[in-house]
């Protein structure tokens, strides 16, 4: 699938304003730390002409670092956004450090996302994982017969503790599970 973002121009148009509107576009579509949008413009500078990538990486610099100015891109508050979000779905807390780390966010933003996390809720590993298991439909979710070493193998692939994992698992109605997400004791 080719996909066109912009106008389309020759190869040695690339200059400020095809950067500009390639990167508006992109954010029009999606939030992005600096770095992530840094990677993404090299990427379509190198798609469309791999000879000017040396040429156009002080331009996206420039770029983003006008965009961060002007608080389009704003690293600490998509760090935060994207924890909120990955927690919801049921990530752990060491796969969203990596996913984080991943998209080019700095370490102090991520730790500061993850402190905001852990004020709103007591234990956020625990609460993801009954999101995780659910959405997995894994303990009390499931629908076959439980296989536990492979439910624990699943919980320890996405980034839990094995006491996370277990006590997700030794959950025996969905009600429970619910409760133990909410913090509530047996």
């Amino acid at each position: 699938m080719n996909q066109q973002w912009g106008p389309k121009v020759e190869d040695s148009e690339i200059g400020p304003d095809l950067l500009e509107s390639w990167a508006l576009h992109y954010l029009g579509r999606y939030a992005s730390s600096a770095e992530n949008l840094r990677r993404v413009l090299k990427r379509r500078v190198h798609r469309r002409s791999p000879d000017d990538v040396p040429a156009a990486a002080p331009l996206i610099d420039a770029l983003v670092a006008r965009y961060r100015e002007s608080g389009l891109l704003d690293d600490a508050a998509y760090a935060t956004a994207r924890v909120h979000s990955l927690h919801r779905r049921g990530e752990s807390m060491r796969a969203m450090r990596a996913r984080l780390a991943a998209k080019g966010v700095a370490a102090a933003d991520v730790a500061e996302a993850v402190s905001c996390l852990r004020a709103t809720a007591p234990d956020p590993d625990l609460e993801a994982a009954c999101a995780f298991a659910r959405r997995r439909r894994l303990g009390p979710f499931r629908r076959a017969a439980a296989d536990h070493a492979r439910e624990l193998g699943a919980f320890a692939r996405a980034g839990f503790s094995r006491r996370v994992a277990e006590a997700v698992l030794a959950c025996i109605d969905v009600a429970a599970v619910e409760a133990l997400a909410r913090g509530e004791p047996d």
